[in-house]
């Protein structure tokens, strides 16, 4: 596959405390299988979709009591110019580049408004095989109370321009503040994000939603509930697909989307 230009998603990985749990979950939601293991590092296991590899699942470090959560990584050409960009932008490192064997360097940073991200500047391991089909990683927005916050930071570490969606006069999106984040021209948008109104509660802090594709989010949906999940918002119908966001039962959220079934008009855009 060739290589993520910098700033856009390259890979996603979760740690649970409950990793069998975790692939007999996903393998029934997302069609997922697994390959064996890595000992050496950590017990990293990649997941797989028609063979490709679409992300990975590690049980947490010896003493570490992290929530299970899905961590999104932003490629870099270089992790420590872009670990440097991070903290001059106001945002935190939580761990420092780190070279993972021949695979490539990683690092994870929390920015401003508190939504953890990784950084990946890749080896042999390049990032996604698979993208927007059905098993595979389509789409993410940050969800923050700080848009103004966030926004500043993402544009200072990485080469994003922004644009705002409109959304005229529709009471169901009155007040949605949403800017979509794009590399290299309009064309090839990368990453939303959403203004956290008060339906979420004051507990839940910043994050990455990351969504993946599925063939057919009811069905996607009634699977997750079977295995313990819990369902937050829709399924609803769009524009981009008919999509709902959940939380396995470890607590891990996520969204699923079908992208091929959508609805109504594509929303006019403004320049941010």
């Amino acid at each position: 596959m060739a290589e993520f230009p910098e700033g856009a998603p390259c890979w996603v990985d979760a740690m649970f405390t409950d990793v069998e749990g975790a692939k007999a979950f996903y393998s029934d939601v997302l069609g997922w299988t697994f390959g064996e293991a890595s000992s050496q590092y950590g017990n990293y296991t990649q997941a797989y979709s028609d063979g490709k590899a679409v992300a990975a699942v590690v049980p947490p470090m010896p003493g570490a009591e992290a929530p299970s959560q899905w961590c999104l990584y932003f490629a870099s050409p270089d992790a420590a110019a872009t670990a440097e960009k991070i903290k001059a932008a106001g945002g935190e490192l939580m761990m420092e580049p780190m070279q993972v064997g021949t695979f490539g360097t990683m690092a994870i940073a929390k920015e401003p408004s508190g939504a953890v991200f990784g950084v990946w500047q890749p080896g042999e391991h390049r990032g996604f095989e698979k993208l927007g089909e059905p098993g595979a990683y389509a789409w993410a927005e940050v969800y923050t109370r700080e848009p103004a916050t966030a926004d500043a930071f993402l544009s200072q570490v990485f080469p994003y321009g922004a644009r705002k969606i409109e959304f005229g006069d529709d009471p169901e999106t009155a007040g949605m503040d949403f800017k979509i984040f794009s590399i290299g021209g309009k064309d090839n948008p990368v990453l939303g994000r959403m203004k956290m109104g008060d339906e979420f509660p004051p507990e839940i802090p910043s994050y990455i939603q990351v969504y993946f594709a599925v063939q057919d989010c009811d069905e996607a949906v009634a699977k997750a509930k079977k295995h313990g999940g819990a369902l937050h918002f829709g399924p609803m119908d769009s524009p981009f697909g008919r999509f709902a966001a959940l939380t396995d039962q470890q607590g891990a959220a996520f969204a699923v989307i079908d992208p091929t079934n959508t609805s109504g008009e594509m929303p006019q855009m403004s320049d941010a």
